[in-house]
């Protein structure tokens, strides 16, 4: 038998919309994964970011000591979500760590497993699930090279993770008062946590229904991570305007078109950095409706 008085404490934190199918068979799977994992307790908060959906019944997996679903009043997306739960839990729990993972399947399971025991390697530094391999199709991983090219040109930093995290209590101190959370979990993170570890991940196939993540929604998302390092693409577009500007005698129109492109990609940053509202983000409480325990 284990002390329970001396084990770690990690929290799930899930954000779902309308995923209620996905997030039934994603906590069966976790509740299978924890069976084997000793020495820890393990609880979930799910943040139901305003589904139209209805809930759909939902059971405590046995190996959970505790999970907890907290509706909000407007929908405000995925990022907030996870900026909002990081908040309630720093500010509402007792724990060690918390495991950001999506609610539909692609952040996999069987990869928890890797996450706690890196962490445990060196219990003061969070780790993230490096991106190996994606599972869409080519176009979209295309894309998706373009947006990390993009990212790395204009910040210098290189973003191969998304939500899918294991993170200690002293880092989500940092994060919970950082409004760049506000507008994107990796960007926050990669920005405000000095050392981080990692591990390798394979990103699993959606459960259920199409993605969620189109054109669009691709675009932003790389918008939302460069906007969190605002300064530095400030920085390094003026760089790069000056140099266009000595090269004009070469390249000619094309420096033009260059200049004028690089001015408009910075317009589009400076707005979208407007996202991160301190005010919206350190009140974000506010948009909570209510909290429902499942018991059973």
């Amino acid at each position: 038998m284990h002390d329970r008085s001396k084990m770690k404490k990690i929290i799930f934190l899930i954000p779902v919309y309308n995923d209620w199918e996905s997030l039934i068979k994603l906590l069966g799977e976790i509740d299978s994964v924890i069976h084997n994992i000793n020495n820890y307790k393990f609880e979930c908060i799910i943040v139901n970011d305003s589904s139209s959906m209805e809930i759909s019944k939902i059971i405590k997996p046995k190996n959970f000591n505790s999970l907890k679903i907290i509706n909000m009043k407007e929908n405000r997306g995925h990022a907030r979500c996870n900026a909002f739960g990081l908040r309630y839990i720093n500010s509402n729990q007792t724990y060690d760590y918390v495991i950001v993972m999506d609610g539909d399947g692609e952040d996999r399971p069987s990869e928890i497993k890797d996450l706690i025991n890196k962490v445990m390697e060196d219990p003061t530094i969070s780790v993230v699930a490096k991106r190996v391999k994606r599972s869409e199709g080519p176009i979209f991983q295309a894309l998706y090279q373009i947006h990390k090219l993009i990212t790395f040109i204009f910040t210098g930093k290189k973003i191969n993770f998304g939500n899918y995290s294991c993170l200690t209590k002293q880092d989500i101190n940092i994060l919970s008062d950082k409004a760049s959370l506000w507008s994107s979990f990796s960007g926050s993170v990669k920005k405000n946590l000095t050392q981080l570890n990692e591990v390798n991940s394979v990103r699993g196939l959606r459960y259920f229904g199409p993605s969620k993540m189109s054109l669009f929604n691709l675009i932003l998302h790389s918008f939302s991570i460069i906007a969190v390092f605002k300064y530095t693409v400030f920085l390094r577009s003026t760089f790069m305007l000056i140099i266009l500007s000595f090269l004009f005698k070469t390249l000619g129109l094309i420096a033009i078109v260059l200049q004028i492109l690089i001015i408009f990609f910075n317009l589009i940053i400076f707005i979208i950095s407007m996202r991160e509202n301190e005010k919206a983000f350190f009140q974000s409480d506010k948009n909570v409706l209510d909290e429902n325990e499942i018991t059973h």
